[in-house]
């Protein structure tokens, strides 16, 4: 029998991006450490330049925190707009070579270009022609990764960045995993390395020691995802303009806290789940507020407003008013806090829901 020959995925990640862009639209930010975020004491950081990246900023960090780690960054307010139309640029880059293209944010996306239609004769032309043109047409650098599958790809995409690109070929998938933090996976985050950790497992290759059985003992339905991802398994295909359903942040304390103890952190994930859902072009009208008990028990509470929430001040304070829907009893302690975004749908969806309500009300 034939084997199916290999897919050959691209995984393209803009560098930087929404920094990358505020350094070339204004010359005087170049070279320079430039913080992209939101003025205010609960702000988070969007992107950070390189240049920042080097006094230990990062996204997602508190803006506060980063102005103490570089007092001299300059801060941008994002700008979605911009972003988006750079975004839509680069994306009809990738349409010249495939049409299965899967947009992950504005800054990131899969490519399958098993038979690209660029004619070029491998994976590794056609990312480096796409990375070419993002450089002269956009002025912009963008890093790549080639495997046979998407989690390889994403993997190889962070190897050489900035500005860089790696392969990952089929016989060498399992050297290249064997040695790397099994933090890679996704999924392991913090909770879960450490549950890992308890088992001897550090690296993929540790994992790699783990039957099956036993995971899927110790991690259920996650346990087999573990087991194939640790030997490079991914089948899932390149699913092209995959439709937005929800967007959420969440966190675990690193102690178990009241319910009236939770607000700074549900601000804090409100400002992230807003910042992830301004990458999409379309728009959330449900909040989602998620809490989970120290017994492991979750509890969540959605709201959908008449009008969609317009700004991240309207979603924190949708998401507070759902905290007070949950019991205050003291003796209850909460481990972990979520805030989430879904119910998606196009702009003209969203204005058409909103006249719908409307006319309820007016009725």
């Amino acid at each position: 029998m034939n084997e199916t020959p290999p897919r050959k995925i691209v995984h393209v990640d803009m560098d930087a991006f929404y920094a990358s862009v505020e350094q070339r639209d204004d010359p005087s930010l170049r070279g320079r450490p430039v913080v992209v975020a939101w003025k205010g004491l609960r702000s988070v950081v969007c992107a950070a330049s390189y240049e920042a990246r080097t006094f230990g900023i990062r996204s997602a960090m508190p803006a506060l925190r980063a102005e103490r780690l570089c007092p001299d960054a300059v801060f941008v307010p994002p700008d979605f707009v911009r972003y988006r139309a750079v975004s839509r640029a680069t994306r009809e880059i990738f349409a010249r070579h495939t049409a299965l293209i899967e947009p992950l944010s504005l800054d990131e996306a899969y490519l399958d270009v098993t038979a690209n239609q660029s004619g070029l004769p491998s994976a590794t032309a056609v990312a480096s022609a796409i990375r070419d043109a993002i450089r002269e047409e956009l002025e912009l650098t963008a890093s790549a990764g080639i495997a046979p599958n998407k989690f390889l790809a994403k993997i190889a995409s962070d190897w050489r960045k900035p500005d860089g690109q790696f392969v990952v070929r089929p016989r060498e998938v399992d050297a290249f995993l064997a040695p790397l933090p099994v933090a890679k996976i996704p999924g392991v985050g913090k909770v879960m390395n450490g549950k890992l950790a308890e088992l001897g497992v550090v690296t993929v290759g540790d994992l790699r020691t783990l039957a099956l059985p036993a995971l899927e003992a110790r991690f259920g339905r996650y346990g087999r995802r573990l087991f194939e991802l640790a030997r490079g398994q991914d089948d899932h295909p390149v699913v092209p303009d995959r439709p937005v359903m929800s967007v959420s942040a969440e966190d675990t304390f690193s102690l178990d806290v009241p319910i009236a103890d939770t607000e700074a952190a549900i601000r804090r994930l409100a400002e992230k789940t807003w910042a992830a859902a301004l990458k999409t072009p379309r728009t959330p009208r449900t909040v989602v507020l998620k809490l989970k008990t120290s017994d492991f028990r979750i509890l969540t509470r959605s709201h959908t407003p008449a009008h969609p929430p317009t700004s991240c001040t309207e979603l924190t304070d949708i998401a507070l008013g759902l905290r007070d829907k949950l019991p205050t009893d003291d003796a209850i302690r909460y481990r972990l806090v979520g805030v989430g975004l879904s119910n998606f749908g196009t702009p003209d969806e969203a204005a058409a829901a909103v006249l719908q309500a409307d006319l309820f009300a007016a009725g």
